[in-house]
């Protein structure tokens, strides 16, 4: 069974270019399943109820999100009535929506996913680690067929829970630095690993933004308004392949559209 894990889609640009080209990419790929960070999806900031139903009108099963999730007004009454957007688990329990949940294939076979968020340089949150086992252990109810989003700003935080939920879960991927890294790897006990599975949106840009204005806040430090980049639009992610009666990854391989 083969899973698409397409990184944070950024804005317009990143939505359009998975309009046109994601269903040829999930025939050509042989995918079953497919789930999206919808982190940045509405203007580059945040999700809103239109946004997220159009991403599902493109064949997405599951969006997953970070620290960017409550920027719309309105998300926090849509996402408590739609299950396959995820908030980050870690968030507390009295946030509206579900960080984890079990969703079907289209060839019939169960798939949990879980979103975490980080707390290396990031806000102040319930410990990823501690709620990610007890996660896991709601899902291996109905599925060992289990796959992570790691919203996370450092790195060793992001390799630290690979290693932690190693054997345990089908795959441990990153998100939200928008930059695609090459440490793709299955670890010892068949979870496939990957730090950060990178941006879909413009990369004519620094992180999906205007580069001039980027620039401009760099060397002025003045403040600058940051609006979304257009150019050289890509998809970015990952495919990973599973034994769905076991769980155990048999391979990842970066994905570059």
């Amino acid at each position: 069974m083969n899973v698409l894990m397409i990184g944070d889609i950024t804005g317009a640009p990143g939505r359009n270019i998975l309009n046109r080209e994601l269903r040829n990419i999930q025939k050509r790929e042989a995918i079953d399943f497919t789930i999206a960070n919808a982190e940045n999806a509405a203007g580059g900031s945040g999700v809103t109820k239109n946004v997220a139903d159009e991403l599902f009108d493109c064949n997405i099963d599951v969006l997953t999100s970070g620290d960017h999730i409550w920027k719309k007004k309105e998300t926090a009454e849509y996402i408590a009535g739609e299950k396959r957007l995820l908030r980050p688990a870690n968030y507390p329990a009295s946030a509206p929506g579900c960080g984890y949940g079990v969703f079907k294939a289209r060839n019939g076979e169960k798939i949990g996913v879980i979103n975490l968020i980080g707390r290396v340089f990031m806000q102040a949150v319930d410990c990823p680690f501690a709620k990610a086992w007890a996660c896991v252990d709601e899902l291996k109810k109905e599925t060992d067929n289990i796959f992570v989003d790691v919203h996370a700003e450092a790195t060793s935080e992001k390799v630290a829970l690979g290693w932690f939920l190693d054997g345990m879960v089908s795959c441990v991927f990153g998100t939200h630095t928008h930059i695609q890294t090459a440490d793709e790897r299955l670890l010892y006990k068949h979870t496939a690993y990957i730090t950060d599975i990178g941006m879909t949106g413009p990369m004519d840009s620094v992180i999906g933004r205007k580069k001039e204005q980027i620039l401009e806040r760099f060397t002025t430090q003045m403040p600058v308004k940051f609006e979304m980049a257009e150019g050289d639009v890509h998809i970015h992610g990952a495919i990973v392949g599973i034994e769905p009666k076991t769980g155990h990854a048999l391979l990842i391989r970066r994905f570059v559209f």
